[in-house]
């Protein structure tokens, strides 16, 4: 794997390690350069890092130890780097489970993301995500106050 799939491939890790920490600030601050879909309908609005920040302040249930009590395991990374236009695109698949409380360990909803990355000053980051494919809804009761 090249160095820069390495480093795509750990954007896609690192979000998943600090959403699982509860640090959605830090998570947040990966898409410091991007728009985020939400909503796939032609036209509607996306998000910046502060407004996905603010949807998951809102809307995702933190626990007494600050996590959401979740893992994210994010799987089949299919990385297309184009290292002469300084651009990227991986598609791959995530599973979050949960475990809370005397309930056993469940997934809670699986779907697929699909990102843009660019590389400015040698180092590669997020320009968009594709938030909006859930694939798998299971019980996510104990996880957000809404409903999707």
């Amino acid at each position: 794997m090249s160095t820069s799939a390495v480093e795509i491939a750990n954007l896609l890790f690192r979000y998943a390690e600090l959403m699982d920490g509860g640090d959605f600030v830090g998570a947040s601050q990966l898409f410091a350069h991007a728009e985020i879909i939400v909503d796939p309908t032609p036209g509607a609005a996306r998000l910046d890092a502060a407004g996905i920040l603010a949807v998951w302040e809102q809307y995702v249930v933190r626990y007494d130890d600050g996590t959401p009590r979740t893992k994210h395991v994010v799987t089949n990374p299919i990385i297309e780097i184009d290292e002469d236009a300084d651009r990227a695109a991986a598609r791959s698949y995530y599973t979050v489970f949960q475990q809370v409380g005397a309930q056993p360990i469940q997934p809670i909803v699986a779907g697929r993301y699909h990102d843009r990355f660019e590389r400015v000053a040698g180092q590669w980051r997020f320009c968009e995500r594709d938030y909006s494919l859930m694939d798998l809804i299971g019980d996510l009761s104990a996880h957000m106050t809404m409903e999707l």
